[in-house]
């Protein structure tokens, strides 16, 4: 069993030597973000390993892997798209919002507010991608996480800001 583990390890090791650039390279011309295109290459990989008994590849692995970056790449980039409609979104509601005399009413409607909601390390990680920019591997490193921690923290943090917004 450890001989086969062996194998298979030393094989995806070869795919990943033998692929990886052509696979950047594909990510990028989609992205356009170096770090967002190996972000997207590490993801098929992990994505790869971990489900590689119960994919069946009817084509050779470089045509399977380049159409699944691809795929990844578009997904990413829609997953962007619906996250800045969003964020306009509240942006346009908030400014064409008629606030009731009230300050906690006004409040309740104030994206600052509703950020300052958010966990201190949630919220801090969201201003990093959304308001500064940063690319899911730069706050990574800044934070000294994984850049699937960083993911699975903006992904929650635009999920509650859509519970309190009533945002499909």
């Amino acid at each position: 069993m450890k001989e086969e583990s062996k194998i298979a390890r030393t094989e995806i090791e070869l795919q990943f030597k033998e692929n990886y650039e052509l696979l950047l390279i594909t990510s990028y011309s989609i992205v356009k973000d170096i770090n967002t295109a190996r972000d997207i290459v590490q993801d098929f990989f992990e994505y790869y390993i971990n489900r590689k008994r119960s994919i069946a590849i009817r084509t050779s692995f470089q045509a399977y892997a380049v159409r699944a970056v691809k795929n990844m790449s578009y997904t990413f980039l829609k997953k962007m798209d619906r996250e800045q409609s969003m964020l306009q979104k509240l942006r346009s509601e908030e400014e064409t919002i008629t606030y009731p005399s009230t300050e906690v009413a006004q409040n309740e409607y104030d994206i600052i507010k509703l950020l300052d909601r958010l966990p201190d390390k949630r919220k801090e990680i969201f201003k990093s991608s959304v308001l500064n920019g940063l690319s899911y591997s730069e706050i990574a490193e800044a934070n000294g996480i994984s850049v699937n921690t960083v993911k699975t923290q903006i992904k929650r943090a635009y999920a509650f800001l859509r519970a309190i917004v009533n945002v499909p």
